[in-house]
């Protein structure tokens, strides 16, 4: 048989594994290796501090009906069985009581066939027993009636998907500082409970389990449902109007949720100051006419700066003076008056720098756009318009009379560089507008009610006037500590140049160690909060009252105010006198109500003027007879 290299046969080494011997000792190395590792790592945790450390209890007892946590006691107590019928905000009488719980509560959702069938065998089953009734000659069974009516409802809502079914439960956690402490409070809302015919228990030998079901983790380890559909459960909800009854204060109207009195002491709040948004004709000058009516009942002083003669009626009729600003009025204010702070250690020096820097923020409105330069030569002619009338460092200001803008033109003139300016300022000294800022002030101001007329100026003159107006005002409130309210309607005016809003920002920054409170209104949202000290002036306002708003301006509202999407749409759907009240952290739908004799005072409604003039008009002619 000849050779062939296929029959021959090749012998490969034999591989061998590792013996068990090898397997068992490299096990039990990387066994020794994962065991330091991990040794290191709970030596190293050790050396932490962790949130749950942080926020845990130095103790924790568990008793059968309480668990004790350091030196505080909780109890939970969890709904059994609700009656036939709960009204909305069932829950308030909880919610608002003054001490310290939790509330959990945990929906579980049904499917809708389960229901149904369970629904129609207790139909059948109720049908069965009335006809059996029936045939019997028993008298009828309401309970049995009204059951099987509630029944076909649900069934029908189920059907159509109007309601839904849910497993529903509700625990409350209450907490004390003593054993006996918990046992009042427990009582206290148990009695709360079967006031409202809600049947509850308190747990037991479940007290741990009744802790953690109500802390914020979403646990639920009681598991004690109720059946209930949707209608009943969102009655649950705690989200109740905040309360803004308090036992001082004024009335400011009506609680839209819950029909309680808005009563409220702005003065009680971190500063008094309130801004009020509304459009044309929603009730915000009769708002705030209504809250000066009712301050000056409690003697706070009160002052207006009114642009359009809306408060003379009620002027007149609380004996209040009104002063009415214009080019040919014989009332004047001057702007160069100087401050006059008593009870305070300031500085004649101080004094006469403040009141070049409020005269300087009159001249750049006056002129308009200022230069660098120009705003030097300004600075140096009011320091020289001063010393002119002896108001220098160390005089004595009681003896001083303070210069007026002609002074002030006359320095000007005397300047190089100054002819622009001069030429800018002789309209205010010897033209059209000379009658305005150019004399001594002649108003007085001590009365309760003291409302400035801004009507008859021109609406190019009307920022300056304000401007000055507020000064006045503002020396005045420094003078004397006194309870005052300063209502500046038309707030928009002087946001529209910067220095005067800068000044009424100032203002409003400031006010509150004077007791003053300042109320600004505007009707022109967008113009008010896009300016940077508009904003900032809603910031510094405790009370805040919007009414009805255009859709225009209620996104910015929405936006400023945090508004959610009901509110939106409650403030455009707003009637008159209706809006949101902000006080604090709270708020409230208001509707502002008032009596037929303050209607009467305060009313803004034309023709209700014009009956009143009539009724005035003859009455006085029947004197005369």
């Amino acid at each position: 048989m000849p050779f062939s290299p296929s029959t021959i046969e090749t012998k490969k080494p034999i591989k061998r594994g590792p013996t068990e011997a090898e397997r068992l000792s490299a096990a039990k190395k990387k066994a020794a290796e994962e065991t330091i590792v991990l040794e290191e790592e709970r030596i190293y945790r050790t050396g932490t501090v962790s949130v749950r450390d942080i926020i845990s209890p130095a103790a924790l007892k568990v008793d059968p009906s309480f668990v004790q946590i350091g030196s505080s006691f909780a109890r939970t107590i969890f709904v059994v069985t609700y009656p036939r019928y709960i009204s909305v905000g069932w829950s308030s009488p909880i919610i608002n009581l003054n001490f310290a719980f939790d509330i959990g509560m945990f929906f579980y959702p049904v499917k809708s066939e389960i229901i149904l069938k369970q629904l129609k065998k207790k139909v059948g089953v109720l049908e069965a027993q009335i006809m059996a009734d029936s045939e019997k000659g028993a008298p009828r069974d309401p309970v049995r009636e009204t059951a099987l009516r509630d029944i076909e409802k649900l069934r029908d809502d189920l059907t159509q998907g109007i309601e839904h079914f849910f497993q529903y439960a509700f625990y409350v956690t209450l907490f004390a500082n003593s054993k006996e402490a918990l046992d009042k409070i427990t009582e206290e809302v148990e009695s709360i409970f079967g006031s409202k015919l809600i049947y509850t228990k308190k747990v037991f030998f479940q007290s741990e389990q009744g802790f953690n079901s109500t802390l914020p983790l979403g646990n639920d380890e009681l598991m004690i449902t109720f059946n209930m559909n949707s209608s009943p459960i969102a009655s649950s909800f705690p989200f109740i109007s905040s309360d803004l009854t308090s036992d001082n204060g004024i009335l400011y109207g009506i609680n839209r949720h819950n029909n309680s009195l808005i009563l409220f002491d702005r003065f009680s709040l971190q500063n008094a100051n309130m801004v009020v948004f509304a459009t044309s004709g929603a009730g915000k000058s009769y708002t705030v006419k209504l809250e000066v009516l009712r301050s000056l009942m409690l003697g706070t002083d009160v002052m207006i700066i009114d642009p359009e003669m809306e408060y003379k009626h009620l002027s007149d009729a609380v004996g209040g003076s009104y002063i009415n600003i214009s080019l040919a009025s014989d009332s004047k204010v001057n702007p160069f008056d100087l401050p006059r702070p008593v009870g305070e250690e300031v500085s004649v020096e101080d004094i006469i720098r403040s009141a070049v820097i409020t005269v300087k923020g009159l001249v750049r409105i006056m002129l308009g756009k200022v230069t660098t330069e120009e705003d030097s030569l300004i600075d140096r002619a009011l320091l020289e318009t001063y010393a002119k009338k002896d108001i220098v460092p160390g005089a004595d200001l009681t003896k001083v009379e303070p210069p007026i803008m002609q002074d002030f033109a006359d320095v000007l003139e005397g300047m190089e560089g100054t002819k622009d300016i001069l030429i800018r300022i002789k309209k205010y000294t010897e033209g059209t507008f000379a009658g305005l800022l150019n004399s001594p002030t002649t108003v007085d101001v001590k009365n309760q009610l003291v409302v400035f007329s801004v009507r008859d100026l021109e609406d190019e003159l009307r920022p300056m006037a304000i401007y000055t107006i507020v000064n006045h005002i503002w020396n005045v409130v420094r003078s004397e500590s006194k309870k005052r309210i300063l209502v500046i309607d038309e707030a928009w005016w002087l946001m529209q140049h910067e220095d005067s809003a800068k000044f009424v920002f100032a203002l409003i920054k400031r006010c509150r160690k004077y007791y003053l409170g300042v109320t600004t209104i505007t009707q022109d949202v967008n113009d008010f909060l896009t300016s940077p000290y508009g904003q900032a002036i809603v910031n510094n306002s405790a009370l805040q009252l919007l009414m009805k708003q255009s859709p225009a301006a209620v996104e910015q509202i929405a936006k400023v105010f945090l508004l959610t999407q009901g509110e939106k749409y409650l403030l455009l759907e707003a009637g008159v006198g209706e809006g949101i009240f902000f006080a604090g952290q709270k708020h409230a739908a208001i509707k502002v109500v008032a009596s037929y004799t303050e209607d009467q005072l305060i009313t803004t409604d034309p023709r209700q003027l014009l009956e009143i003039e009539e009724a005035k008009r003859e009455f006085d002619e029947k004197l005369k007879e």
